[in-house]
């Protein structure tokens, strides 16, 4: 069944993972085909060795002035798994022939979840306490329809256009997602920016080794 996979920018698990999501925006004059052929190979990096987790295709909605179109969600072991991926030539070759030429704008944000238990801008001036505070508050969300749900601060801040931290929740359908609409509301008195992404993942040929 498709889960519905809501981003604000978990099952146990013993070790850290680390998230990495990529937010992509189509050209509006960019061929339906070349997109569609974008989404497809962008999956294909799913049997990179190093990927425990890839899903990638269009955002089903933004709330945010920034209008993304498309979304890439990976995960890996460590950070040295995360470099070692960006120069490998599998995705280099999709990212140089499939994705630079359709989009106009891109985003990256990065961070590491200890466990798998919207991206959010911190307003100017928050202290790392009160910044402690947004993740614990995000982190607690212990919520029945959640199946899955990981936060963390970002460390790749070159790329992510001034978002400090980012969540993912995971639910079964768009009736679960509904219902909480008001997730992490009790925390936005500490941040400049929310953006919010609604996102389906398909099923996937290729199982998450988590």
């Amino acid at each position: 069944m498709p889960q519905l996979q809501h981003i604000k920018m978990s099952s146990s698990h013993s070790n850290p993972v680390i998230e990495h999501i990529v937010l992509l925006k189509a050209k509006p004059e960019a061929d339906a085909a070349a997109v569609e052929a974008m989404v497809t190979n962008l999956n294909s990096l799913a049997s990179i060795d190093s990927v425990l987790h890839f899903t990638a295709g269009p955002i089903s909605h933004c709330r945010s002035q920034l209008t993304f179109t498309h979304m890439v969600h990976s995960r890996f072991a460590s950070k040295s798994d995360l470099i070692s991926y960006g120069p490998h030539p599998r995705h280099v070759h999709v990212a140089e022939n499939y994705v630079r030429p359709v989009i106009d704008d891109l985003m990256i944000v990065d961070w590491v979840n200890d466990d798998l238990s919207g991206s959010p801008v911190l307003k100017e001036g928050v202290a790392e306490g009160e910044k402690d505070e947004v993740l614990r508050a995000l982190g607690e969300k212990k919520i029945a329809s959640i199946e899955q749900l990981s936060v963390g601060e970002n460390f790749s801040p070159g790329r992510a256009k001034g978002f400090s931290l980012g969540s993912i929740a995971f639910f079964n359908g768009v009736k679960e997602l509904e219902t909480q609409q008001e997730l992490g509301k009790e925390v936005t008195e500490f941040l400049d920016t929310v953006m919010v992404l609604d996102y389906t993942v398909a099923p996937s040929p290729v199982p998450a080794n988590l």
